[in-house]
């Protein structure tokens, strides 16, 4: 398989689909984080590689997409341990985003936004903990989407942070992505779509100025599906505690994940992803209680304010995507920012999509929807609704 993008980690890695099924005939990438039996995930980080043997077990959401009848044409590059959210990897290089030429494709999942927004595959699996599906999404212009939490199984992929890693995906289109959906997610998940719609006026205060005008002619096409906001307050005036509370849970999960393989191996990490580490491991976990009780108050809050059948609208990232080789202070500056829009579904554990609904200087600029809890397939079902007779973003 050819790959102009740089998006693959093991190209040559292919299994076949079933030879009938719903997703018959369509091809898919898996970040290099889910198991295929017999052959070694490398993680993105050439000492996870060298020192893991062969998966036993192929993952469960790559089965049913294969029992689907979608076949598996490679595994893509994701950023180390998939602890970043730039797609910029010290060892193996950065896949270009073909939506935004000269800027990063967004991560961790970032070699399966590339390959989707540069037609190589039809649809892929990603990630997400703090935000690797939805902010890629944004930056390379493609449909992306994150669960209710638990929703897919994640056995025999890389963990990360457990309590808040969720297997999501990106595809061609607002379609494919809810088709896709109806295979990987329960039966008892909701199919009836939210008919009430938020805004979070408060978070998009978090985008950039210049690119708000943009964002909110955007709201015109999901408007058109669900008739006018009501505008809320999401944080209560508390997004620094939430984006601290967030990163802190997150931190001492991490390191509780991989400390003990950090200390005997001595890895060589990239020196922002070596930094992001050391940080993980000087946190102190006196302070998770204070956090869990914060991320109650999250999760409480979302399910008021959602009920059974509102959707919250807020932007997927604070802007456009980045360019590549940007100053490391400045892409940690911004990556802080757009934590307080993903720290959102992820405290609280629900579903988001994020479409590609607006542009700013030629490039796609992300709008997200986060649903109820278990609300996935009547997420996705307003998301086809809401893109339906949009022309592609790249």
């Amino acid at each position: 398989m050819k790959d102009p993008l740089g998006a693959f980690h093991d190209p040559l890695l292919q299994l076949h689909g079933a030879t009938s099924g719903p997703l018959a005939g369509l091809c898919f990438a898996a970040k290099d984080v889910f198991d295929v039996a017999g052959h070694r995930t490398g993680a993105g980080n050439p000492d996870w590689l060298r020192t893991h043997p062969p998966a036993r077990f192929t993952a469960s959401a790559i089965q049913r997409l294969l029992d689907a009848g979608a076949s598996l044409h490679g595994k893509t590059h994701t950023d180390e341990l998939t602890f970043s959210l730039n797609g910029e990897n010290f060892h193996y290089g950065t896949p270009l985003n073909p939506a935004a030429p000269g800027r990063i494709p967004g991560g961790s999942s970032s070699g399966s936004a590339s390959a989707v927004a540069g037609r190589l595959v039809d649809f892929a699996l990603g990630t997400d903990t703090g935000g690797s599906v939805r902010l890629p999404a944004s930056y390379c212009g493609i449909p992306g989407f994150r669960p209710t939490w638990g929703a897919v199984p994640n056995d025999h992929v890389l963990p990360l942070a457990p309590s808040f890693d969720t297997v999501g995906w990106f595809a061609r289109d607002a379609g494919l992505l809810e088709r896709v959906g109806q295979v990987l997610l329960p039966a008892v998940t909701w199919r009836e779509k939210p008919k009430q719609l938020l805004l979070a006026t408060d978070t998009f205060e978090r985008v950039f100025e210049e690119l708000r005008a943009d964002l909110s002619s955007a709201l015109a096409r999901i408007t058109a599906c669900l008739g006018p906001y009501e505008e809320v307050a999401v944080y209560e005036g508390e997004s620094a505690e939430w984006v601290n509370g967030f990163r802190t849970l997150q931190g001492l999960e991490i390191w509780a994940t991989h400390g003990d393989w950090i200390r005997q191996t001595g890895p060589v990490f990239g020196p922002e992803i070596r930094d992001r580490f050391e940080w993980a491991s000087s946190l102190d976990p006196a302070t998770a209680p204070e956090a869990e009780s914060l991320r109650a108050r999250v999760r409480d809050r979302l399910d008021q304010l959602l009920g059974k059948d509102r959707v919250l609208c807020l932007p997927s990232s604070p802007s456009i995507a980045p360019p590549m080789n940007m100053p490391g202070p400045d892409l940690e500056s911004f990556r802080v920012r757009a934590l307080a829009l993903l720290c959102i579904a992820g405290l609280a554990g629900l579903p988001q999509v994020s479409l590609p609904l607006a542009r700013f200087n030629g490039c796609p600029l992300g709008l997200s929807l986060v649903g109820p809890r278990h609300s996935d397939l009547g997420l996705l079902r307003l998301a086809h609704d809401i893109m339906q007779g949009m022309p592609p973003q790249n």
